[in-house]
């Protein structure tokens, strides 16, 4: 009689284990798929692309005013046109 009690409660605590289990699977099943539908959803995209714009908007004058010069000059000699004709 002991040993059925004893049986009794292990079936049911490893019951309770198995639908507590189950809960947990489910939660954690629906939150990747919510997560994967949000992640690939217009609005999350344009939030993390706005988000990315507007760090590199605020590098951008810092990188241009250092790399370029303050004077140029001519990008390729070219001869006149009276040299070329010169027999």
């Amino acid at each position: 009689m002991a040993r059925a009690i004893c049986s009794l409660i292990m079936r049911k605590a490893l019951d309770i284990i198995t639908i507590v289990t189950g809960i947990l699977m489910l939660g954690i099943l629906g939150g990747g798929f919510f997560t994967y539908k949000y992640v690939q959803s217009p609005q999350f995209q344009k939030k993390i692309m706005d988000k990315v714009l507007g760090e590199v908007q605020g590098l951008i004058p810092d990188v241009l005013g250092n790399a370029l010069p303050d004077v140029t000059g001519p990008s390729i000699p070219t001869p006149s046109p009276l040299e070329k004709l010169k027999f």
